[in-house]
């Protein structure tokens, strides 16, 4: 299977040194879960994008400091390219930004959260169980990075996992898409550098709940393997 990564942002240079950028992340996660794939990195947000659709047999993004109300090229391209992904019938998995691009461009909202930023890891209950959701787990706990959410669905889609602070955490739009709120990709260490960066604007409450979150072990390897078996259902179809 070729799996094309769509990354959509980089690790900020004083942080490269220790995690590297986001192309190692998915890699090493990747690699641990299905050494068969076959990766290719589109550097979307510096312009690169796959010729056509039919480069890859699926797709997956990154997430962005960007938001998808940003009126920028890179952002406008990318919309029309997931588009032309749904439309086709491609497997296309959308993380935390992604996810959000595909309320946006499907016909749903996308907003700052009242709540402040998400930080930390997450826990998310299972709201309803898929049977490429193997092993099963009712509720998943998951790094999370994120001050826009998901504020209204687009028409038809079906809510998989939700929380209190985030109640459309992981969605499923017709056959092929999935949008995911939380970070499968990223350590917890990596969670906690980037929420020290941003410390002067995170609320003082979340920043302390999220630093507290972090002594619990995060579920990002159980959650990509789902999303490889997600994939891998929509292309033997």
């Amino acid at each position: 299977m070729k799996l094309g990564i769509l990354l959509c942002d980089h690790v900020q240079p004083a942080l490269q040194e220790e995690f590297a950028d986001l192309d190692h992340m998915f890699t090493q996660l990747l690699s641990q879960c299905d050494s068969t794939i076959e990766l290719h990195y589109y550097w979307v947000v510096d312009g690169e994008f796959p010729d056509n659709i039919d480069v890859c047999d699926a797709y997956m993004t990154s997430g962005s400091k960007a938001s998808v109300n940003d009126d920028l090229p890179w952002i406008t391209r990318l919309e029309r390219f997931v588009w032309q992904l749904f439309v086709g019938g491609k497997p296309f998995v959308g993380i935390c930004f992604g996810h959000q691009l595909i309320a946006k461009i499907l016909g749903g909202k996308v907003a700052y959260s009242a709540k402040g930023w998400g930080v930390g890891v997450a826990t998310t209950k299972v709201h309803c169980h898929k049977p490429w959701m193997q092993p099963h787990k009712k509720q998943i706990k998951l790094v999370v990075s994120h001050q826009e959410q998901v504020e209204q669905l687009p028409a038809d889609a079906e809510v998989l996992m939700a929380n209190d602070f985030c109640p459309y955490a992981m969605i499923q739009v017709g056959n092929n898409f999935i949008g995911l709120q939380g970070h499968p990709e990223f350590s917890r260490a990596y969670a906690k550098a980037i929420m020290q960066n941003r410390k002067t604007i995170i609320a003082e409450k979340n920043f302390t709940q999220g630093l507290q979150s972090l002594s619990q072990q995060g579920d990002g390897e159980l959650v990509m393997r789902w999303l490889i078996n997600f994939i891998q259902q929509v292309i033997a179809r």
